[in-house]
């Protein structure tokens, strides 16, 4: 054997150990496997001079026009391109959506528990290994489908997600959007040593110094830079939470809009998503917080437009990250960030409210043949005035709305800022002021790796500890928001 290939597999060997943390919660899926072509998923090979020593694994639809999108997605530790392609929901958009998926595939001859190598700077950086040869096979997959090269996009689970921050890191000029699901943040750990840590608890740095991991993985790179979308469940003690908010201020960082959230509303499966917008307004960032969910990719099971997936070890039923991924990047046929030609409607007010409605008006869109209103991030109705009066609502209840308006093609705009909406009747809010352990304690927050979040919104409140104040209000019963100014409490504990 030579000796260059001697080093190379004796390296793979010794960095088993950083993988354990990840690997570990994820052996129940069953020993790694080269993955079979089943259905539609076909192995490609000979796409490139392939460093990394990984297999390439890939699914078109058969009535694929040139131009479309391509999204690269990888899997987990011990998993492979075919649990990825079975499991995540990805082949059905790619069907509905039109656009091809490459699902690379790394084996036990590189790492014993298959996990891609995120932490290895042979691995991980440009030009360099794993991430050279996942390069190759977007350029062959360009290639072979004829895909827009503008839109090329990479998501990943758990140690696939490390690869993915790190592959967004080094090739700003390959991919225009990325999703990473319960992973961790960009070079987050350049050793063996450093992986484990990086897992339960990343370096608490500055929002500049994550910045920094991303801007010096490809020196003097000017943008434009990846739109990230950052997948994490509260209750995740495999990747801990605290890797989602050290993605955000990264990748924030990077686009340079600071770290308070243009726009923050509830979706399904127990989901917050905060969207952090761009200078001209689109979402640059987006954080999904799935309260309660474990490590995992979030699938919701069913034939709904909004539903993907199958629901097998890590791979939870909660909400379809597919689905809201998908829309992020613009591929049902929106641009990136989520919003089509037209801008955000102005002028979104509540006009009246009942105890089980609420009145909305908004300006009109030059170009516009419709409009869509969301309430709580669910598409409720698609009026084609600027007037809608949504019925059917709870007494003393808070909801929260945007519109968008919707071309002649079809295409959704970018979506308004939200505005609340408190249906009159039921029991009147209660708002109470008490430090972050105080909160914890009466049940109105819970916490998660050392940082407290209210109950229902799941709004970040800070730390764990008796030095941090806020004032929460409670509408409807169980669901608390932030509300520092503009309520009165009516307890203090």
């Amino acid at each position: 054997m030579r000796p260059s290939i001697l080093r190379r597999l004796l390296r793979r060997v010794a960095s088993t150990a950083a993988l354990v943390l990840v690997a570990a919660t994820l052996s129940t899926v069953g020993a790694a496997r080269p993955a079979a072509a089943v259905g539609g998923l076909q192995q490609v090979t000979g796409f490139g001079t392939n460093p990394g020593n990984l297999q390439m694994y890939e699914y078109a639809p058969a009535d694929l026009p040139a131009g479309a999108p391509l999204v690269i997605a990888l899997h987990g530790c011990t998993q492979t391109a075919n649990d990825y392609y079975t499991n995540s929901g990805w082949p059905k958009y790619a069907d509905l959506w039109k656009f091809a998926v490459v699902f690379p595939q790394t084996t036990s001859a590189n790492n014993s528990l298959s996990c891609f190598g995120w932490f290895d700077p042979a691995e991980d950086t440009r030009g360099k290994g794993e991430a050279a040869s996942i390069v190759q096979m977007v350029e062959h997959a360009k290639q072979s489908h004829g895909s827009d090269a503008r839109r090329v996009y990479v998501t990943g689970l758990s140690a696939g997600g490390g690869m993915t921050a790190d592959l967004l890191a080094a090739y700003p000029d390959v991919f225009a959007g990325g999703s990473v699901a319960s992973g961790l943040p960009a070079q987050c750990a350049t050793s063996q040593a450093a992986a484990s840590g990086c897992q339960t608890g990343p370096q608490k740095l500055t929002p500049t110094q994550w910045g920094d991991k991303v801007r010096g993985s490809y020196p003097g790179y000017s943008g434009p830079w990846p739109r990230v979308a950052i997948w994490q469940g509260t209750s995740d003690y495999t990747v801990y939470s605290a890797n989602a908010t050290a993605l955000r201020d990264q990748w924030t960082d990077v686009w340079g809009i600071g770290q308070t959230p243009s726009s923050t509303d509830a979706l399904s499966g127990n989901t917050t998503r905060s969207t952090y917008n761009d200078a001209s307004g689109k979402p640059a960032v987006q954080t999904y917080s799935v309260s309660g969910m474990g490590h995992g990719l979030a699938v919701n099971p069913g034939s709904g437009t909004e539903q993907c997936g199958t629901t097998t070890a890590y791979f939870l039923n909660t909400i379809c990250s597919t689905y809201y991924t998908g829309v992020f990047w613009g591929l049902d046929r929106g641009t990136p960030g989520g919003g089509g030609q037209l801008p955000a409607p102005s002028g979104l007010q509540v006009t009246g409210v009942t105890a089980n409605s609420a009145s909305l008006s908004w300006d009109t869109v030059p170009g516009a043949a419709s409009y869509v209103l969301y309430r709580n991030g669910t598409k409720v109705a698609s009026p084609t005035s600027t007037t809608y009066t949504d019925s059917g609502l709870t007494a003393g209840t808070a909801y929260r709305y945007a519109v968008a308006a919707v071309d002649a093609s079809g295409t959704a705009g970018t979506t308004s800022p939200q505005v609340t909406a408190t249906t009159t009747g039921g029991t009147p809010a209660q708002c109470f002021t008490a430090t972050n352990y105080a909160h914890v304690t009466a049940g109105r927050a819970h916490t998660t790796g050392g940082h407290v979040y209210a109950n229902g919104s799941n709004e970040n409140m800070g730390l764990y500890n008796v030095f941090v104040t806020h004032t929460l209000k409670e509408s409807p019963a169980g669901y608390f928001v932030i509300a520092d100014t503009g309520c009165t409490a009516q307890a203090k504990s």
